[in-house]
């Protein structure tokens, strides 16, 4: 069966990354680097893996850094090439004309209040959404790895991944139905629910393949956890209606949205770097007294 191609992705950036103060004070945590490539680089590199098209950056006050990013800097790239340096590594900042888009979020009342504000742009296509403090690590990547899965059966489609039952009360959690592989029947969603209410342990981890329809709910704009508008109650209201699923991810996952998580996060890639991992290594080592 042909579903329409995902040619479009969402990345919420707007939020203040209070968590990381002062670092974040003038930087977006979007372009806090995980070795030398900021977050915001390893979720567009994803998307590209997976075929789509056009980035499309819901961002806030003090975001220009994500922007600048994504541009050409002429100046940087005049004098590297006059002192002969090699230009190759700027590549995959540099995208193509009329790959980004730039909406402005005035307020920050909630994820799914984000996607909302990108509504325009979408139109009547289905999407990805990236978070990109959700660092999924792999390969294939993530959103890939959904894609192909999207392309056998359309529909809905949320990456998920296990964690402790007394965690689940931070994060979205589904109710499984049946399983076919890393694929579950997605039943119902909620929203950090009270670790003994909780349906299961599966959290709702950062990627998200959504069908439009998901626009008509959320301009109803009503507030769920925290006085925000959730995206997780969005998507339970389109479960019955629209097949819905969950792919476990096969691979690895950092929470950047955690100090120590991002600290995790730049030390595994850092040990992966064929040119660095032996003195890290080392470092690390005699740090821990080993």
């Amino acid at each position: 069966m042909d579903h329409k191609k995902i040619k479009k992705a969402v990345f919420p950036v707007a939020g203040m990354g209070t968590r990381f103060l002062p670092a974040t004070k003038a930087i977006p945590k979007e372009m806090l680097p995980v070795v030398d490539r900021p977050l915001i680089q390893y979720a567009v590199d994803e998307a590209i893996e997976a075929g789509i098209e056009q980035m499309i950056f819901v961002t806030g006050r003090g975001k220009s850094a994500i922007e600048d990013h994504f541009d050409i800097a002429f100046e940087l790239e005049r004098t590297m090439k006059e002192r002969g340096k090699d230009l190759s590594i700027l590549e995959a900042t540099r995208l193509k004309a009329g790959a980004c888009a730039y909406v402005r979020q005035q307020e920050p009342m909630g994820l799914g209040h984000a996607i909302w504000c990108a509504r325009d742009i979408i139109g009547d296509e289905p999407f990805a959404v990236f978070l990109p403090d959700e660092f999924m690590h792999g390969s294939p990547g993530c959103m890939a790895q959904m894609v192909d899965a999207y392309n056998n059966i359309g529909g809905n489609i949320i990456s998920v991944l296990e964690v402790p039952h007394e965690k689940v009360s931070s994060y979205g959690v589904i109710n499984p139905g049946e399983r076919d592989g890393s694929l579950t029947e997605v039943k119902g969603l909620v929203e950090k629910p009270k670790m003994e209410e909780a349906p299961s342990n599966l959290i709702v981890s950062g990627r998200y393949i959504l069908q439009p329809e998901v626009m008509r709910i959320l301009e109803n704009q009503e507030k769920g956890a925290g006085g925000e508008i959730q995206l997780t109650d969005a998507m339970a209201q389109m479960i019955g209606s629209q097949a819905f699923h969950a792919l476990t991810f096969d691979g690895k996952r950092y929470d950047c949205g955690s100090v120590a998580g991002y600290v995790e996060a730049n030390l595994a890639l850092a040990l992966e770097r064929p040119d660095i991992r032996d003195e890290v290594r080392a470092k690390a080592a005699a740090l821990l007294n080993l």
